[in-house]
């Protein structure tokens, strides 16, 4: 399982389910669905991005939960939910959950350290950046740029 907002899905993200592809049999990507956060992109759209840019790998499964992730992991038997660690900020948080999931339901978490490539790399400072017309062309695929692009001129 590799949780996330995913808003939008970014080549940090691609790196970390790709390295997790190649480890498990099937990869579950779950877009978090928070009604209380403002996302940019419907979670509808985010999953439709998802898909499109994990066609690649046929082990990679798009899904969607709301509520508790170790509940979802436990009703679709998924026993590891791998996050990808950018900082040392990220450990301390990171951490506390992993330790969280395990107590309420035994599922394991499993840390990847960021391609160096992407360790600076956050959904929320991407939209930011291109909100201003900031060139973000080499951190998100193509596809997910136009959409992006698009996005932020609609608003």
């Amino acid at each position: 399982m590799c949780p996330g907002s995913y808003d939008p899905v970014t080549n940090g993200h691609l790196d970390i389910i790709e390295r997790a592809a190649k480890l498990f049999d099937e990869v579950v990507v779950a877009v978090l669905v928070n009604k209380n956060k403002k996302s940019l992109f419907t979670v509808e759209e985010r999953l439709d991005m998802l898909r499109e840019v994990t066609a690649q790998w046929p082990n990679v499964r798009i899904d969607s939960w709301h509520g508790l992730l170790v509940d979802y992991c436990r009703a679709n038997d998924i026993g590891a939910i791998v996050k990808g660690l950018r900082a040392v900020s990220d450990f301390d948080y990171e951490l506390q959950m992993a330790q969280m999931n395990q107590r309420l339901s035994g599922v394991e978490t499993l840390f990847m350290s960021t391609n160096p490539l992407y360790s600076f790399l956050a959904s929320s400072l991407v939209k930011e950046v291109a909100t201003y017309g900031g060139d973000v062309s080499n951190l998100l695929p193509p596809k997910i740029e136009q959409r992006l692009r698009e996005r932020l001129t609609e608003n």
